[in-house]
């Protein structure tokens, strides 16, 4: 079989995993996911840090573990530390379950506090007042080996917060604000 054969019929899959996955009410998707352990594999493109970490044994949160997400989430910036909605990182093990990966979430931004959000408004367009980043509700992130509309549209379907697309930057923004989408 070729290369593009191979392409096409992972991509056909995904696809129609990802319309399966739509059409699930919330409660059957909540199902879906509850009853496993839940791994993320991360990498912060700022500090060069790398974590595995099991944030979820299948019945509930480690805390020690979301404290380990939490750090690796800091404002590089000033040092500071927030509490990450656990929804988050529910929503990215989704999203990369979707997209059938093992490879590692490349973390662009995580938690910003509201001083670097400040100066990252005042350095360029594109950060919001009132970012999710400084309420530690959003990240920003790729996945090596997919492409940035993929993971887009992968995002939107899971219909689970804010999805914002910066193909320029090379980033795709989650949070869990209210469904949208930009």
């Amino acid at each position: 079989m070729s290369t593009i054969d191979s392409f096409r019929r992972k991509l056909l899959l995904c696809g129609s995993a990802a319309a399966g996955l739509a059409l699930l009410p919330a409660s059957a998707k909540a199902s879906l996911s509850t009853s496993r352990p839940r791994v993320l594999m991360l990498n912060n493109l700022h500090t060069g840090e790398t974590l595995k970490t099991e944030f979820f044994n299948g019945k509930s949160y480690d805390k020690d573990e979301l404290s380990r997400l939490n750090h690796f989430f800091r404002d590089y910036r000033a040092n500071k530390v927030k509490s990450i909605d656990p929804h988050l990182f529910d929503q990215i093990f989704r999203l990369q379950a979707l997209l059938g990966m093992r490879k590692p979430i490349q973390l662009v931004s995580g938690y910003r506090s509201l001083a670097t959000n400040n100066m990252l408004r005042e350095s360029g367009p594109g950060v919001a007042k009132h970012s999710y980043h400084t309420k530690g509700q959003a990240m920003d992130f790729h996945i090596e080996g997919i492409s940035l509309a993929n993971v887009r549209k992968a995002a939107l379907s899971l219909r689970a917060g804010g999805v914002g697309y910066y193909p320029r930057s090379n980033f795709v923004h989650i949070d869990t604000g209210p469904i949208r989408h930009w």
